[in-house]
């Protein structure tokens, strides 16, 4: 693809599975015991560094975003799609949730304490990286902390149906926690802990901690 239509092909991609997305994922946390420690202990370290906003970028129909809200913390949404905004809003009408995208993060400096990207960077190529995690720098307070969930793996495939068999366009990049764990380096984080594991939220996924250095 070039230029921004693998953004467009998402974008579309997920507003026209949103609902049924919504629904497929919905039980999935409570049997991921692994990712709600994770998620915990993402929590408090947010409460370490002083409390305050963070930010789920790529936050779907807002289901971890409710999560963090059960242990306490000021979380709110941020998705490309607007179709995921309006589940998320349905689903969780207190919490705050806002169309944008990670590429072009519209989050003032230093305006959030900590940021989680839920398995949302897997359709993120490889060249966008850099620019998309120069943003989480960019928006997170000195010395807030990270969290990241991705697929693991060395391939990219293109995904043409899911969630309901709806037809959808989107590349899946899956990574290895090394290579991620560079690109963070490289841009401005101190990576602090990695670990791969299989559950329902992915076959072979990662979770890695960082903090803004």
């Amino acid at each position: 693809m070039d230029g921004d239509d693998w953004l467009a092909d998402t974008r579309t991609s997920y507003d026209t599975v949103a609902v049924d997305y919504a629904r497929l994922v919905h039980g999935l946390l409570p049997g991921a015991p692994y990712e709600r420690a994770a998620l915990g202990l993402f929590a408090d370290f947010v409460r370490s560094a002083g409390g305050g906003p963070v930010a789920d970028v790529g936050c779907g129909p807002g289901r971890i975003t409710a999560h963090l809200h059960t242990l306490g913390i000021d979380a709110f949404g941020i998705d490309l799609s607007p179709a995921m905004i309006a589940v998320a809003r349905r689903d969780h009408p207190g919490l705050r949730f806002e169309v944008g995208s990670m590429t072009d993060l519209d989050l003032a400096d230093n305006s959030v304490t900590g940021l989680l990207a839920w398995y949302s960077l897997i359709h993120i190529p490889d060249d966008q990286m850099g620019a998309v995690l120069a943003h989480f720098r960019r928006v997170v307070r000195p010395g807030g902390p990270l969290l990241l969930g991705f697929h693991v793996g060395d391939e990219t495939t293109l995904k043409t149906q899911g969630y309901g068999g709806h037809l959808m366009r989107v590349r899946v990049h899956r990574r290895q926690p090394a290579r991620m764990a560079a690109w963070l380096r490289a841009n401005g984080f101190r990576v602090e802990a990695e670990t791969t594991l299989t559950s329902p939220e992915s076959k072979l996924g990662a979770i890695t901690f960082a903090r803004r250095a």
